[in-house]
């Protein structure tokens, strides 16, 4: 005949830590003379989204580097995209998406018509940019004005292949650096 096991009931263990009867000033005194005793540090973070805080963070004109010669850099480099000689994912990391977006869109439009030209073809398929246009562009004149801080609103007046641009640009100072934000090309 077959038993069946004994259910012992015990009661719960007590989870509560023991009363502490030391006053404030007695905790204070010890925290005081022991280096490895650290009190609890009061963070809250309800009142901010992720993208608050760990999102892109501006930054100050202090924490900037200078802009005049970085307008000149983005400029050349705008250029070059819009004449098919530069890539446009080498702008993605110093724009917006939104600018990204307008500068991939008309490279792509040059590529298209780049393709399309008459003439003579290299050994591959793809389409080389016409003689003016391979010519590396060249920054005349920077003019920067900062109306805020961590803001600054460039003209950019380049040259490439005999054509002269201007570009109007405004730079953003996001995560210690210059971005692209705004960018009217004439």
């Amino acid at each position: 005949m077959t038993t069946s096991p004994v259910i012992r009931i015990r009661p719960i263990p007590e989870s509560r830590p023991a009363e502490c009867h030391k006053s404030h000033a007695e905790l204070m005194s010890e925290q005081a003379r022991s280096p490895y005793i650290q009190g609890a540090l009061a963070v809250d973070f309800s009142r901010q989204t992720d993208e608050q805080l760990f999102g892109i963070q501006p930054s100050t004109r202090e924490d900037l580097p200078d802009p005049r010669a970085w307008a000149g850099h983005i400029g050349q480099a705008v250029v070059e995209v819009l004449a098919g000689s530069r890539s446009p994912v080498q702008l993605v990391r110093w724009t917006t998406p939104e600018v990204y977006a307008v500068l991939a869109r008309r490279a792509a439009l040059v590529q298209r018509r780049l393709a399309d030209a008459p003439g003579p073809r290299p050994a591959g398929d793809r389409p080389t940019a016409a003689p003016a246009a391979r010519r590396p562009a060249v920054v005349r004149q920077v003019l920067v004005c900062e109306p805020a801080d961590g803001v600054a609103e460039a003209t950019v007046i380049v040259v490439q292949g005999g054509r002269v641009r201007a570009l109007a640009l405004r730079l953003v100072g996001q995560d210690g650096r210059w971005r692209l934000t705004v960018a009217r090309i004439g």
